[in-house]
């Protein structure tokens, strides 16, 4: 899907501010309100948002330890039932892929203390289906879920497509 500068200026409006109604995504935009709707509903159609939703962070209730585990599994259980089973068990798991490498699983976990984390990787290699873990702490986070300057160059190409077909 390709989106325009409007698409993109909306998205930026509510990841700045996720509960803002339509109408005042509307005025701000200075557009009618079915437009921001219309858009809205082509946006979640098209997968571009999967949702609007405040962003939470860790940190701000005591979880401020990030670190990386890199999970082998042991084939034969398979990737979405090991994948299930610590989600399911392991709430302090915040991102999760199945990756290439040399592990199956990269996990983004979060924790209160070391201790904590210590407790957090060995419930993980209890999980039926893990062969072992390798792990890295985060000491520094430079951003995060940046996806506002790939939005801007998305709607940009865009305008410039359309000035091309324009002057053609």
């Amino acid at each position: 899907m390709r989106i325009d500068r409007l698409d993109a200026d909306l998205i930026e409006l509510l990841t700045d501010s996720p509960m803002l109604p339509v109408m005042e995504c509307a005025r701000r935009l200075g557009v009618a309100r079915g437009t921001v709707s219309s858009r809205l509903a082509r946006l979640h159609e098209a997968g571009v948002i999967r949702g609007i939703i405040p962003r939470v962070e860790p940190s701000g209730f005591g979880y401020s330890l990030v670190a990386f585990c890199q999970v082998e599994i042991i084939q034969r259980y398979g990737h979405a039932p090991v994948a299930s089973a610590l989600e399911e068990s392991i709430p302090e798991i915040v991102d999760m892929y199945t990756v290439t490498g040399s592990s199956d699983l990269q996990l983004r976990v979060v924790a209160r203390t070391a201790e904590d984390l210590q407790d957090i990787f060995d419930r993980i290699n209890r999980v039926d289906g893990v062969a072992r873990t390798s792990s890295s702490f985060a000491l520094h986070e430079h951003f995060q879920g940046r996806t506002l300057p790939l939005v801007a160059a998305c709607a940009n190409e865009e305008s410039e497509r359309v000035k091309a077909i324009q002057n053609d």
